[in-house]
């Protein structure tokens, strides 16, 4: 097996700005395998890894996976349970995922007992701008499905700019930047507005109130920011209606799945979730997209350009090409662009 990681440097569209955090470049680093199966890392603008701890990371997980003379199914397994960070066992996962895709010529998501991705509508995020450019960008946008960020001092004004919007679904994300107090406002007047999803209303730490903040209104808090793996799940799903499952946080496919069922059981709402990334880095949720009810894959809509194709974006639907066994494929004269030393 020849195995290589690098960077690269991706230009966004605009700054990308949460409560916690921004960027108008996102450096992730891309693994490949035999010059041809791709995985991607992407650290979150808000909680992080390092470029620096990412790469160390997934050298560990290289070192590991080198000592495999052939990668199999059970390989995944293996992966989703090595004492690394997350998101180098997602970018791992997927790239072995994709290889054993086009070992066997067989769906990715075929290898994982998964459905077909079908009928995939994720949303579209506007992130945290000046009050006339949130605005602006919300009632012009293309996109049916809006997801808002939240979490700073001009969330009450945002607002008035709802009753202008028409013929959206309008979800919301505060990234956890409420405090108690505030959730229990905003949940109120949004959930008059008609959003029906809210996102990360508080900090972790105050997950325990959500049942409390919501009272009686006709929301679903769902958890992003930690909510990892099934051990956090147990710990927090009394007090949550849904999840964000993220392959970066999970650590790829095989905790994905295992979140997803457990959540599904319990009669709770899934949603799949990403980081600022290409179509590489959603690949392994668009391949356990059947498990989800929500989805907010809009990485890739968020940067400049795309590296990679295999996944096909149409407004808020994603669909992906009969030649996606192997997994999405670099588009190398787009990437030698971005390829940073």
């Amino acid at each position: 097996m020849h195995l290589e990681v690098f960077k690269v440097a991706l230009p966004l569209k605009k700054k990308f700005a949460v409560s916690q955090g921004e960027a108008t470049v996102k450096t992730n680093l891309i693994t490949i395998l035999n010059n041809r199966y791709n995985g991607e890392a992407s650290g979150s603008v808000y909680y992080g890894p390092t470029l620096d701890e990412m790469e160390k990371e997934i050298n560990k997980g290289i070192e590991l996976l080198s000592e495999i003379e052939k990668p199999k199914r059970e390989t995944l397994d293996v992966i989703s349970n090595w004492d690394i960070h997350p998101v180098a066992k997602s970018a791992l996962s997927g790239m072995v995922l994709n290889f054993l895709s086009g070992e066997t010529q067989r769906y990715p998501w075929e290898i994982m007992n998964l459905g077909t991705p079908v009928g995939i509508k994720s949303s579209f995020t506007v992130s945290i701008d000046s009050l006339s450019e949130m605005k602006e960008v919300i009632k012009n946008s293309e996109y049916p499905i809006i997801k808002v960020k939240m979490g700073n001092e001009e969330d009450l004004l945002i607002l008035d700019i709802l009753d202008q919007v028409k013929n959206k679904e309008i979800r919301v994300d505060a990234n956890g930047g409420w405090s108690c107090s505030k959730a229990e406002e905003m949940i109120y007047y949004l959930s008059q507005k008609g959003v029906k999803i809210i996102e990360q209303p508080t900090d972790k730490e105050f997950v325990e109130e959500w049942n409390h903040l919501k009272g009686k209104a006709d929301v679903l808090l769902v958890m992003d920011e930690g909510l990892n793996n099934l051990t956090d799940y147990e710990k927090y799903s009394k007090f949550i209606d849904g999840i964000n499952i993220k392959m970066d946080k999970s650590g790829g496919i095989v905790e994905g799945i295992k979140l997803a069922n457990t959540a599904k059981n319990e009669n709770k709402k899934v949603m799949l979730g990403c980081m600022v990334e290409t179509s590489i880095g959603i690949s392994q949720s668009v391949y356990m997209s059947s498990l989800a009810d929500y989805f907010d894959l809009d990485g890739p809509l968020l940067l400049e350009n795309d590296i990679a194709h295999g996944i096909k974006y149409d407004r808020e639907s994603i669909e992906v090409d009969r030649e996606i066994i192997g997994g999405p494929k670099l588009k190398r004269d787009v990437i030698k662009k971005y390829i940073k030393e």
